[in-house]
């Protein structure tokens, strides 16, 4: 039974936005380049974005003229129109453990509002269960997932980090208690008739990409991944896997730039040995929607076309984008934006224009699996403006989002929270409304 709840639909003014890393990491521009030679077709896919957002940005100047001739005798209108359209948003459904043979950009357009239940079962520094909240956030419990499906968003991802719970080579054998734990959340999210997406988190100590280590660090990705996808290979296509999350070396001058060439390889290799790996244990696995991703999760043009996405109907690409970065992270540094006034439209309409040609229109979908804004000094008037215009481009893309949510709002650390974990209330409502609406502009 659906539980569909009604929120006004505000007409939205579109704007735009960009692109960069994640997790809450990130320290220079993506649209910096690493390498100083760029291939034709880099050059001329910059063009087509570059001119597609400039004319955007004229039409935007354009609207927003017209736009304000007889706004004052136009707004009292405007607003009783608003009042006036609701819409219907998902709410706690029934469970399925249907495992459909559809394709992946079938399955991801079912896909709406994401929401990252971050810095918990990713959580590290110490062993077992107390791993959960030993980052500062509460036990999960089904009342809170309960809370965030209620409010629209049918989609969760699940951050898991493994290596403080696994064993000695060869085997890397998982703790049962652990991998029961993430089995027991991953059902209160599925019994709510949720998308479920789980990875392998922060690795980062052992997931080295250089040539000491690779035939190592591909070892276990293939023994975590031979353990995860047992384990879950009768489960239905709600449940994804995200082989790698942010694959990277840490510190590097390239770490957050889309990595090198070399390191872009490695992650192709981790990225096939997942696919291969998963598809092996058989079961509902055969089918089962695996996302790749770039290295550091990047949307740098370097990074986007290097990346080689292995042939497969049931196949997606995972990209993080905290666009632009001067607004949605950037703290202290000169370039810092608090408000959102539209003068940064061309950046998302580039992102979404790499994407869109080199993965969508190929038949590859796309999930932006990790975004957000930090709260700046409460700027969440400006932080709602910059996620209506985001998220609605997206949408219309056919490329669901995933707001990153690691439980900080006022506490110290990157302020990217919209939950408030303790009290199943919401820190900025305003914010989650207007992510919530542009989600779901593609059923109207």
């Amino acid at each position: 039974m659906i539980k569909n709840k009604f929120i006004p639909m505000a007409l939205a003014t579109v704007l735009s936005v960009g692109m960069i890393a994640g997790c809450g990491n990130a320290g220079t521009d993506a649209n910096v380049g690493t390498e100083q030679e760029v291939q034709t077709e880099t050059v001329a896919e910059t063009a087509t974005e570059n001119n597609e957002a400039k004319e955007a940005e004229t039409g935007s100047e354009a609207t927003s003229t017209e736009a304000s001739s007889g706004a004052d005798e136009k707004s009292e209108a405007s607003e009783e129109t608003e009042e006036a359209a609701p819409v219907a948003v998902n709410g706690i459904r029934e469970r399925s453990d249907e495992m459909r043979d559809i394709s992946a950009m079938e399955l991801v357009s079912e896909m709406t509002a994401g929401w990252n239940l971050g810095n918990t079962l990713d959580a590290h520094g110490t062993s077992g269960l107390e791993a959960e909240t030993y980052w500062g956030n509460p036990k999960i419990t089904k009342e809170l997932i309960d809370t965030v499906c209620e409010k629209g968003f049918d989609s969760i991802r699940i951050p898991i980090t493994w290596y403080d719970h696994v064993g000695d080579a060869p085997d890397y054998a998982i703790d049962p208690e652990w991998m029961d734990r993430v089995e027991e959340v991953v059902n209160y999210a599925l019994d709510d008739g949720m998308f479920v997406l789980i990875d392998t988190h922060h690795e980062e100590s052992w997931r080295i990409l250089d040539a000491e280590h690779i035939d190592a660090v591909d070892a276990e990705n293939i023994a975590l991944w031979t353990q995860i996808a047992e384990r879950f290979k009768d489960y239905g296509d709600h449940l994804v896997f995200e082989g790698l999350n942010e694959p990277r070396t840490k510190g590097s001058a390239a770490e957050w730039n889309g990595g090198t060439s070399e390191e872009r390889d490695y992650v192709n290799r981790l990225n096939k040995s997942f696919v291969d790996t998963v598809r092996a244990t058989g079961g509902n696995n055969e089918k089962r929607l695996l996302l790749v991703t770039t290295y550091g999760g990047s949307n740098t043009v370097e990074a986007v076309n290097q990346l080689e996405v292995p042939d497969d109907e049931h196949i997606g690409v995972a990209i993080h984008a905290y666009e632009p970065y001067d607004f949605t992270f950037a703290s202290g540094q000169s370039t810092e934006l608090f408000r959102w006034d539209g003068s940064h439209n061309g950046d998302i309409i580039k992102l979404l224009v790499r994407l869109n040609s080199k993965f969508i229109e190929n038949g590859i979908p796309v999930l932006i699996t990790e975004y957000g804004a930090v709260n700046k000094n409460e700027n969440n008037d400006e932080i709602a403006k910059w996620a209506e215009a985001y998220v609605s481009r997206a949408t219309e893309k056919g490329i669901p989002l995933f707001w990153w949510d690691n439980g900080v709002y006022d506490q110290e650390g990157e302020k990217f929270a919209i939950l408030d974990r303790q009290n199943l209330t919401w820190y900025r409502e305003n914010v989650v409304d207007a992510v919530i609406k542009a989600s779901y502009t593609k059923e109207n």
